[in-house]
């Protein structure tokens, strides 16, 4: 740790002068100002897992064991004046692609900028994580196993500018200008578009929420409403009510969730017409319950209850095609006092249903997908 530490504090002053013309004329840590250190947070980010799996559809059925890295992620952050922070996250187990929209990889997911305007009011400018509601969302993807179909399929990491305001100890609201992709129009849909779907001006995306605190943080909640276009006078209507009990050693987080996509988004419909066009006018409905018991300092169960359902426009007529069934019971295991590394044993349980009438008419079969998981979750802290 010493020789990293000595490293930084050669090569960050070395780095700083090399962009004079660029950005500043000194560079914010200098070896004066070397305490600065103390306000810098490097992270990495780990979960390694062994899997065993099967998967059982139709007339096919294969099984597995694997090694696999979950999530890998390298983040830093640091308070550089009293009002001004930044945050930047790199996961390395995603596509680096320039993205040609916001000209990043998709690997980036954080690199902003967050300003204290007032003692309540703060502003964040860059690439950052939109606002949408719900506890789902609120975990990071570290500690996840699986994630509901909407979560699995959504643009969570889009670049933009947003504000947050602190109107009192319990009620904190957010909102936000965002761009609603990363890319640009024809390298998302190509030829593979309707007639009726041309670029708008801007694809945009605007989101709001609130989180509230009641009953000495007991109960709490993280709404949010959304619209956004990924094409001309065509958005998707996303709104998310997350609620979460806590007392104890007892916490119960619930989600209800609602996207309607003038043009199909999350991709379930479209694959299920299997047709040379995107879908449109796709309904997403999602229920998320996840309930937590601390048994003693070392051990902690978990339980995830997940069910979505989706619907498709077939002949001026809204129809249920899909709706998928997930459980996850998960033991987790902390060592090492006052240090969070986890150890965990997880099953994954998830199953897809068809109607009769995707079933007919497009060919859909039912399947299911099951997993045992046995790994380790490590958040580590290295500044």
């Amino acid at each position: 740790m010493k020789l990293f530490l000595m490293c930084l504090l050669i090569f960050v002053p070395l780095w700083g002068f090399s962009q004079v013309k660029d950005s500043l004329a000194n560079p914010i840590i200098s070896i004066e100002n070397s305490r600065l250190l103390n306000n810098i947070d490097i992270t990495f980010d780990m979960r390694t897992e062994l899997q065993a799996y099967t998967y059982r559809g139709g007339d096919q059925y294969y099984n597995g064991v694997q090694f696999e890295n979950g999530f890998t992620a390298l983040g830093f952050s640091a308070k550089l004046h009293e009002q001004v922070s930044f945050y930047f996250r790199n996961r390395f187990n995603r596509g680096s692609d320039i993205q040609s929209l916001d000209q990043l990889g998709s690997n980036i997911e954080l690199a902003y900028v967050d300003i204290k305007a007032t003692p309540k009011l703060n502003v964040l400018v860059g690439k950052t994580y939109a606002f949408y509601g719900g506890y789902e969302y609120e975990f990071s993807a570290l500690d996840v196993l699986e994630y509901n179909d909407i979560q699995s399929n959504a643009l969570a990491y889009v670049t933009g500018a947003g504000i947050t305001y602190q109107s009192s100890q319990d009620h904190k609201f957010g909102f936000q200008v965002l761009n609603s992709r990363t890319m640009l129009y024809e390298d998302i849909y190509g030829d593979d578009v309707a007639a009726n779907i041309e670029e708008p001006i801007w694809p945009v995306a605007v989101v709001g929420n609130w989180r509230g605190n009641f009953f000495d943080g007991k109960f709490q909640t993280i709404y949010s409403l959304s619209y956004s276009n990924q094409v001309k006078n065509k958005g998707t209507y996303f709104f998310t009510l997350g609620n979460k009990y806590q007392n104890d050693n007892l916490t119960i987080m619930y989600d209800f969730n609602f996207s309607y996509e003038e043009v199909d988004t999350k991709g379930i419909i479209t694959s299920i017409f299997n047709t040379d066009t995107v879908a449109q006018d796709a309904l997403y409905i999602e229920n998320w319950v996840r309930a937590e018991y601390r048994i003693n300092s070392k051990f902690k169960g978990l339980v995830s209850l997940m069910t979505s359902s989706a619907y498709g426009e077939v002949e001026n007529d809204r129809n249920r095609l899909r709706t998928s069934y997930s459980v996850v019971p998960t033991l987790y295991y902390t060592p090492i006092k006052d240090f969070d590394i986890r150890f965990f044993l997880a099953f994954i349980g998830r199953y897809y249903t068809y109607s009769n009438y995707a079933i007919e008419e497009f060919n859909a079969a039912d399947y299911n997908r099951n997993e045992l998981r046995i790994g380790i979750i490590a958040p580590l802290l290295l500044l």
